[in-house]
């Protein structure tokens, strides 16, 4: 594959509403390792499909993923204000950063979670789900449940408060606020309110934590901050990272994986019974189902040459890297790569935490998570249904959330 081939024809128009993201993601890998796309907007970029690829330009010392310093199209202001994705490239944290700075960035993040400290977090996410299920019984057996509101987006938001110290005041506002941050269908003109919603609750956060200073996140953040260490713009756009991108990512995996066992009822046994681990499951779900679709943006910061297949990334071209496609690449995991298989054993291959330097902060916490979750969730309610064909749950519409909008179930009757 030569780059005057991946350039030749039109490039592709990528799905706003991302009403089929696997039917896209098979049509891009059908153009090669990358190929050139054009955002929602009209932005244009690469989109990377070939998970051998993705490693390589996410190792490399010379992709960057800061617009401020090496997206040229954004420094000449010639990215509309009302862009709808412009928040991921506006924000100043360590998603958005490079170098020294992202590893300044980075490095309090990665402290708060820490190995040792998300391990010790599992009996407080034990009785989280436990009080969740707990409301869960009070349904019916025949009774329709959205077990995305009540289970799959609950529960990662109250952990993740409960790491930051959100107060209980905050948890439903900034529920309903984080979601348009992800959808990439939006006006315009909605497009730029649901920033303004989540930065006012962040200033809510910070000013009942300056009042209220405790052992979390949030406070250890905001003495970095009095220290000089983060700017007043870092610190809240540290949150915004913490409480949206982190947050999601647990949420679609629930949600996908839930739907993923009810739908291979020779996957759901082999999990259920304990004869395959839910470490397994975890596994092979973000695998299947990458909980965020494709990332955006990074930026070549000088011209980036790929030797094994010719392609030739130019200084401040836009890349999106499609997780959601590298995930189910047949030449990485087979010909039956679309099944969901919690025996597979290329599995724990995915990409669906990224890799290299910007491999997510949060990702031991979304498996145990999703670990203590899911095994609960399953004993609690062993005759659970999906109230719907799969084919006819509701996608989100965003091409960087993967999950569904609703997603109803029938519960049966609850273990003892």
């Amino acid at each position: 594959m030569t780059a005057q081939s991946a350039d030749s024809g039109c490039p592709y128009q990528l799905d706003p509403a991302a009403a089929d993201i696997h039917a896209e993601a098979s049509a891009l890998r059908a153009r090669g390792p990358a190929t050139r796309v054009v955002l929602p907007g009209g932005i244009p970029a690469w989109s990377v499909t070939d998970p051998h690829l993705i490693r390589r330009l996410l190792t490399h010392p010379d992709i960057s993923k800061d617009a401020h310093q090496h997206w040229p199209a954004y420094i000449r202001k010639e990215i509309p204000e009302d862009w709808p994705l412009r928040i991921w490239v506006d924000v100043r944290n360590a998603l958005s950063s490079y170098g020294s700075e992202h590893r300044r960035l980075r490095r309090p993040l990665a402290a708060a979670f820490s190995t040792r400290r998300v391990r010790a977090l599992a009996p407080q996410i034990e009785r989280i789900t436990r009080t969740l299920l707990d409301e869960l019984h009070t349904a019916g057996p025949d009774e329709v449940v959205d077990l995305r509101a009540r289970f799959a987006w609950r529960l990662p938001l109250l952990v993740v408060n409960s790491v930051l110290g959100v107060p209980d005041h905050l948890h439903d506002a900034f529920r309903d606020a984080i979601g348009d941050l992800f959808a990439t269908d939006l006006s315009p003109e909605a497009a730029q309110a649901a920033p303004v919603r989540v930065y006012a609750l962040i200033d809510e956060l910070l000013a009942h934590k300056r009042r209220h200073p405790v052992d979390d996140v949030t406070s250890a953040l905001i003495t970095a901050h009095t220290a000089g260490e983060l700017t007043d713009r870092e610190l809240a756009d540290s949150l915004v990272l913490l409480i949206g991108a982190g947050h999601e990512t647990t949420v679609n995996l629930l949600d996908h994986a839930v739907v993923d066992l009810l739908s291979y009822p020779d996957q759901h046994a082999l999990a259920t019974t304990g004869r395959t681990p839910w470490e397994h499951v975890v596994e092979e779900a973000l695998r299947h189902q990458a909980p965020i679709a494709t990332i955006i943006l990074r930026f070549p910061v000088h011209d980036v040459v790929d030797e094994p297949t010719g392609l030739v990334f130019a200084q401040g071209d836009a890349i999106a890297v499609n997780y959601a496609a590298a995930g189910r690449d047949p030449q990485v995991h087979g010909p039956d790569a679309d099944r969901f298989d919690i025996t597979r054993g290329t599995a724990r291959e995915h990409l669906s935490f990224g890799h290299g330097v910007h491999l997510c902060v949060g990702a031991e916490l979304a498996r145990i998570e999703a670990c203590i979750a899911l095994a609960a969730l399953f004993a609690r309610f062993p005759e659970m249904r999906l109230a719907v064909e799969p084919d006819r749950l509701p996608p989100l519409p965003s091409l960087i959330s993967n999950g569904h909008q609703h997603l109803p179930v029938l519960l049966g009757t609850p273990a003892p």
